[in-house]
């Protein structure tokens, strides 16, 4: 498997790379992660089986994407490929050490805000479908955000779980309820991280830095209230994006509902003890 990556990277920069050094990262529920090194260059590469590859290019895309927009620093894309046995996705490799001086956390806020006033659309969804972790993310374009975020998002969780056999609520009452709950607030579609939790943005030698994206068109206050899930960022941060962009009255009230989301989207992946966190988020929902 090594010696077809280390071809396939030769092919793609042009010069013969021999892979010297292989060290393998912690980190990562769902690929293995390594750096290599041929003395010169390293490279950070993630490696799943062959039947991953589409889920690494659409990775990939949302890296491009992100960019192109000169907002959020993100990993360079190299290599998007495939061996006998597994398939694989090389990127640069900066180190890295947690996010947490306040600064830089005030400079992340502030380039999560320029990525949400980046670029026009008018409707939400995203161009392909892609995944959350190793969960398929449908984003079939829609003109009302309850409705989209209501049936593709929460409605779609909760049938991947009943297909499981677990089932938490009615899922059409509880849709209904989403839509009711979202339906006077009319935000403007912005290009979203999408999985912008405190274990994908890190600190490197160039400033903060942020990974694994999901991206899709949607409320930005998705990306703010994952952001307070799993560990929470620091409160810099969050004066950093309001300073350019402030929040919009009611947030604190829908930010369960998108955090339902990603809690949901744990019991489909782990199950555990998500599946009785997302019935006390349920539960609060259908009161509110």
């Amino acid at each position: 498997m090594w010696q077809a990556i280390s071809q396939q990277l030769s092919d793609t920069l042009l010069f013969e790379y021999q892979i010297t050094e292989k060290v393998r990262l912690s980190g990562g529920d769902i690929s293995e992660s390594y750096m290599i090194n041929d003395g010169e260059q390293r490279y950070f590469v993630k490696i799943n089986d062959r039947e991953f590859l589409s889920k690494f290019e659409v990775e990939a895309e949302s890296l491009h994407l992100l960019r192109e927009t000169s907002t959020l620093f993100v990993p360079e894309v190299v290599l998007v490929g495939k061996t006998k046995n597994a398939s694989f996705l090389i990127l640069n490799y900066l180190p890295t050490k947690p996010l947490e001086d306040g600064p830089n956390s005030f400079k992340l806020g502030q380039q999560l805000a320029h990525l949400h006033q980046w670029g026009e659309q008018k409707e939400f969804g995203f161009d392909t479908d892609n995944y959350l972790g190793s969960t398929l993310q449908p984003n079939k374009w829609h003109k009302k955000w309850c409705v989209f975020f209501a049936e593709q998002r929460i409605g779609w969780q909760l049938q991947l779980l009943k297909e499981k056999g677990v089932t938490l609520v009615d899922i059409d009452d509880f849709i209904d309820v989403v839509k009711q709950l979202l339906a006077n607030h009319a935000p403007e579609p912005s290009l979203l991280h999408g999985d912008l939790w405190n274990g994908n943005a890190a600190l490197t030698a160039c400033g903060p830095i942020c990974y694994d994206p999901a991206c899709y068109w949607g409320d930005r206050e998705c990306d703010i209230a994952m952001t307070e899930l799993f560990g929470g960022f620091q409160p810099e941060f969050y004066q950093g994006y309001e300073s350019v962009m402030p929040l919009s009255a009611g947030y604190q009230e829908r930010k369960d509902i998108y955090n339902l989301y990603h809690v949901l989207n744990h019991c489909n992946l782990f199950g555990g003890h998500y599946l009785e966190q997302a019935q006390q988020v349920i539960n609060k929902i259908i009161y509110y």
